[in-house]
C-alpha cells in the first residue's frame, strides 16, 4: 500500500467519524425538539409532586409547537401549530414570560375564561371552592424542604384531577388575592407548593399559549441533596429509586 492509499483511507475514517457523529447530533436535536426533551426541577413549588434533583421527560408535541419549542427559541412563526390545549391540572414546562430564557414548572390551574381567586387558603374556580381535603402530613424534609410536620391536602378539580399540596404556612402571601380572569389564549398557573411558589399569583402572571414547552409525563431519575446525576459515588445514599419511573399527575 502506498503512501497515498494510506492518506486516503485514512481521510475516509475521519470523515465517515465526523459524518457519524453530524448525524447523531441532528437526530438528537429533532427528538428533543419533536418528541422529548429532558428536564431538571430547579426548585422547590412543586412539592411534593417533583421535588429539586427530579430529573423528567417532557412530551413536547402534547400541545403543538411554537417558536419556543426550538432551542434559543428564535422568533420564526408566531402561535402554535398542530395546537392542542392543555387540560386543567396538567402539569406543564414553560418559558417565564417576563424573561423567556428561563423555563418553569407549574400545574395549570385556569383556562381562558375562568375567574381564579385564593380565599383562606382554598382555591377557587369560577367562585366555586375546590374540594380540599387534609390527608395527613409529612415530616420529611427532603420532601418538604423544612424540618418540622407540614400539612398535606389533597385536591380535586372540576375535571376530576386530583394532587397533593402543602401547607407551609398558615395565612401564607399567596392565601388570600384578588380574583384573576384569564384572557383569552393564556393559562393561570400555580405550584402545588402552595406557600413556596412563584406563579400566577405573582410576577410569573397569566402564560400565553405560545410560551408552552410541553408537558410533564414521567421522572427518569431523580437524586437528593443536590448532587449532580454525574456523581456516582453518591447514588447508594442520596438516589430515590421510589421516584424512578413515576408518572407526573
Amino acid at each position: 500500500m502506498s503512501v497515498a492509499d494510506k492518506s486516503e483511507k485514512k481521510s475516509g475514517g475521519l470523515g465517515e467519524t465526523v459524518s457519524v457523529i453530524v448525524q447523531a447530533l441532528l437526530l438528537a436535536l429533532v427528538i428533543r425538539t419533536l418528541f422529548f426533551q429532558p428536564f431538571s426541577i430547579p426548585s422547590g413549588s412543586m412539592r411534593p409532586t417533583l421535588l429539586e434533583g427530579d430529573y423528567l421527560f417532557v412530551t413536547k408535541w402534547a400541545y403543538g409547537y411554537s417558536r419556543y419549542s426550538l432551542p434559543f427559541g428564535p422568533n420564526l412563526f408566531s402561535g402554535r401549530i398542530w395546537d392542542t390545549p392543555p387540560e386543567r391540572g396538567d402539569v406543564a414546562v414553560f418559558k417565564f414570560p417576563p424573561n423567556p430564557s428561563l423555563d418553569y414548572i407549574k400545574r395549570v390551574i385556569g383556562l381562558p375564561g375562568d375567574r381564579i381567586q385564593m380565599r383562606d387558603g382554598q382555591l377557587y374556580i369560577n367562585d366555586q371552592a375546590v374540594p380540599r381535603e387534609k390527608i395527613g402530613e409529612i415530616d420529611n424534609p427532603d420532601i418538604t424542604e423544612v424540618d418540622r410536620p407540614v400539612d398535606v391536602y389533597r385536591e380535586t378539580l372540576p375535571n376530576g384531577v386530583s394532587y397533593d399540596t402543602l401547607d407551609l404556612t398558615r395565612n401564607g402571601l399567596g392565601d388570600d388575592t384578588r380574583e384573576f380572569v384569564v384572557p383569552p389564549g393564556h393559562y393561570f398557573m400555580m405550584g402545588d407548593n402552595r406557600d413556596n411558589s412563584t406563579d400566577s399569583r405573582f410576577s410569573v402572571g397569566f402564560v400565553p399559549e405560545e410560551n408552552l414547552v410541553g408537558r410533564a409525563n414521567i421522572i427518569f431519575f431523580s437524586i437528593a441533596g443536590g448532587a449532580s446525576p454525574l456523581e456516582i459515588w453518591k447514588w447508594p445514599s442520596l438516589m430515590r429509586p421510589s421516584r424512578l419511573f413515576n408518572w407526573v399527575g
